[in-house]
């Protein structure tokens, strides 16, 4: 009994991590002890037959999709009470989380999400698979690059067995029009879904209104999205990715193409510039006097950026434990004390200049600003606290930091 509760297949199920329409998903290990994402199927698509054989169709196709911005499916079992999906865990939060504390406002930040979103898009149309759910819950942000979760699932089961036993197949405030009024939908449909979600993203709020989902369908059937707060930068390629015709708007590739030429400024939008939005004139001024595009790959970035949270880190932390060190011993080792405040700052010195050299500012600032904070420690210390409080501090530091150590 315990088996069938925490495992699936192989794949031991370790806790959920949310449900939607179409099943529960859970964080599980595989049988080399790898993290992976486990999709279990609700019971009532697990007993449809029909519902099961489309997306076993959809299986080897959905397989072969790869790219730096998908959650790739690694493997799936549709055999038993139980079938699943397994998909590459992304250790981040859903834009939707986040949004929900406060939109995207930098330039740079919405620049990578719309790149990636694009790409990802490409990397799903090019193999024949529609995702027909994209929306904030769907993309994962992991070390700010986004990461595109659940595609071809919901493509796979869209029929009217599925939807007639209650799976929701969309969200309305992301659902292109020709969704919404029962007419096929292709990669025109997430090209649609994708303005959506960047624009939330940009606005925090839905640009199609909030309320019931048949005021919201009418909406964006009949009505103009309110695209007021988006970059003016960003404002052409929503609009035409939002255009009626699905055959109007632009393929995922060419989104990338755009956006990968794209040099953002901020300059949101209001309602009494928004038709200034449409000179193309005026982003073409702007974004020839913006730096160049990062050619970085997404990996290179997400390395960059964690080496730099890491040694950020470490020049704070050994900044506090040299300045408790060296207040400690400035009773009755002065010499080693000040010895010690030296070799710091000589090491703090001379990675200042390495930074300097390669332009680095912020890397200057930390390592002056981590020199002048270990002397400003010693000092305040050593002055307002006794020897023997000190060495207790000292002693619950090296406490932490074997614990730190035998926990890793």
């Amino acid at each position: 009994m315990e088996s069938s509760v925490s495992n699936a297949g192989p794949y031991r199920l370790l806790s959920p991590l949310g449900k939607g329409g179409f099943g529960e998903v859970h964080l599980a290990l595989d049988a080399e002890g790898r993290t992976v994402a486990v999709k279990v199927l609700h019971p009532h698509i697990a007993a449809d037959g029909s519902a099961l054989t489309r997306l076993s169709r959809e299986v080897e196709t959905m397989l072969r999709v790869r790219g730096p911005h998908i959650a790739e499916v690694l493997d799936v079992s549709l055999d038993g009470d139980r079938p699943y999906i397994v998909t590459r865990y992304v250790p981040g939060r859903a834009l939707s989380t986040i949004v929900a504390e406060g939109p995207v406002t930098d330039d740079a930040d919405l620049l990578r999400l719309a790149r990636g979103l694009a790409e990802a898009l490409a990397a799903i149309h090019d193999a024949g698979v529609v995702h027909r759910d994209l929306k904030p819950a769907n993309v994962m942000l992991a070390d700010g690059e986004p990461y595109l979760i659940d595609f071809g699932i919901a493509s796979a089961l869209d029929l009217v067995s599925v939807t007639d036993t209650g799976a929701v197949v969309g969200t309305p405030g992301y659902l292109a029009p020709e969704v919404l009024e029962g007419r096929e939908a292709g990669p025109p449909a997430d090209v649609f879904a994708f303005a959506t979600t960047l624009a939330y993203a940009a606005t925090g709020r839905p640009i199609y209104g909030q309320g019931p989902a048949p005021a919201v369908a009418y909406r964006i059937v009949h009505h103009e999205p309110d695209l007021t707060g988006v970059p003016s930068w960003l404002v052409p390629i929503l609009r035409d990715a939002l255009a009626t015709d699905p055959a109007a708007r632009p393929t995922a590739a060419q989104l990338l193409a755009r956006l990968g030429a794209q040099r953002p400024v901020t300059a949101p939008v209001t309602p009494a510039t928004a038709s200034a939005h449409r000179e193309e004139e005026t982003v073409e001024l702007k974004a020839a006097a913006a730096p160049p595009p990062d050619t970085r790959s997404p990996a290179e970035i997400a390395f960059a950026r964690r080496r730099d949270v890491v040694r950020r880190r470490w020049v704070v932390g050994t900044c506090a434990v040299v300045g408790l060190l060296a207040a400690t011993g400035r009773e009755h080792l002065p010499e080693a004390s000040l010895l010690l405040l030296v070799v710091y700052g000589l090491a703090l010195l001379i990675d200042a200049m390495f930074g300097l050299a390669a332009k680095e500012k912020g890397r200057v600032v930390l390592d002056l600003s981590a020199i002048a904070g270990s002397v400003v420690l010693w000092w305040a210390l050593s002055t307002f606290f006794s020897t023997f409080i000190l060495l207790l501090a000292v002693g619950a530091v090296l406490f932490a930091l074997g614990v730190l150590v035998l926990a890793s």
